[in-house]
Parts: C-alpha cells; structure tokens; sequence
C-alpha cells in the first residue's frame, strides 16, 4: 500500500481552492509537476473547467508524458471533451504511442468523439500488435457507423462509443 506523500495532500487541497476558482494557469502549470498523480488530476481539472483553450495542453500532455498512466488520462480526457481538435493528437496517439494502454484508450476516444475523419486511423489499428488495441478499434469503428446511419441521439453514441 502506498503511502501518500504530505505534500501531495498539501497540494491537493490547495488544487480544490484553485479549482472552485477556475484557475486554469495554475492547472497549467501544474502539468510539469514531478509528481504524476498531481500531473493526472491537473490534466483532469483543465478538462473539466477549459474547453477549446485547454486542448493543446491536454495534447500535449498526451504527445509528451513520460507516465504512461497520465498519458492515458490525457487520450480519455481529450474524447471525454468531444472537440474535433482532439482528434489530430488522438490519431497520433493511436498510431505512435509506445504503450498499449495509451493506443488502447485513444482509439476509445476517437470513437467516443465520432471521429468520421479518424476512421482510417482506426482501421490501421484492427492490425496493432495489441489485441486490446485492435479491439478498441472494433468498438470505436462500430460507434463510427451507429452514429452514421442510425443514431438520432449524440449522447448516447457517446456513451456506448467506447
């Protein structure tokens, strides 16, 4: 069991203070802190209180984390957001990412976007070395073509897109 550090819970409450205030540089900047877990949330609290400003960050996070974890939480939050700029970094990520719990999860996300332009990017990935990526890619290609021919409804194609 891991024991957690006091000035990682120091820092965290003071992450909730910043966080009521909408503080979105301070978010910013904690995205270079040496402690991965305060890397994570920060990459979550942007999502949550940014929109199109925040998505260089989070791709860059994404492109850039040496935390395979936080990369992850990056690809996650950029198809939580549902912004078409999210789209370039995730089909990055797809293709390029070293680990395959980070490809896994931007294939998700591209799905979960309805990424029609992403859609040869997914179809590369039904050949990735990972079998958990190329059934990401299956589940995201599959909520592709619900949301073309039949959904009616984007909310829930988001949800069932990964």
């Amino acid at each position: 069991m891991e024991v957690i550090p006091v000035d990682r819970l120091e820092l965290l409450t003071e992450m909730e203070e910043k966080y009521e205030k909408k503080d979105k540089e301070y978010f910013v900047h904690l995205l270079d802190h040496k402690d991965f877990v305060i890397r994570c949330r920060a990459v979550c609290i942007l999502v949550d209180i940014g929109g199109e400003d925040v998505v260089p960050h989070v791709a860059g996070i994404l492109k850039n984390d040496p935390n395979e974890l936080v990369r992850h939480e990056a690809a996650f939050s950029l198809g939580q957001m549902c912004l078409r700029s999210g789209i370039g970094p995730l089909e990055d990520a797809t293709k390029n990412d070293p680990s395959l719990f980070v490809r896994h999860e931007a294939a998700v996300a591209l799905g979960v976007i309805g990424a029609k332009e992403a859609k040869e990017t997914l179809e590369k990935a039904l050949h990735d070395p990972s079998e958990q990526v190329r059934d990401s890619a299956v589940v995201a290609l599959s909520n592709l073509k619900f949301m073309e021919s039949l959904s009616k409804n984007a909310k829930f194609a988001r949800l069932t897109g990964g």
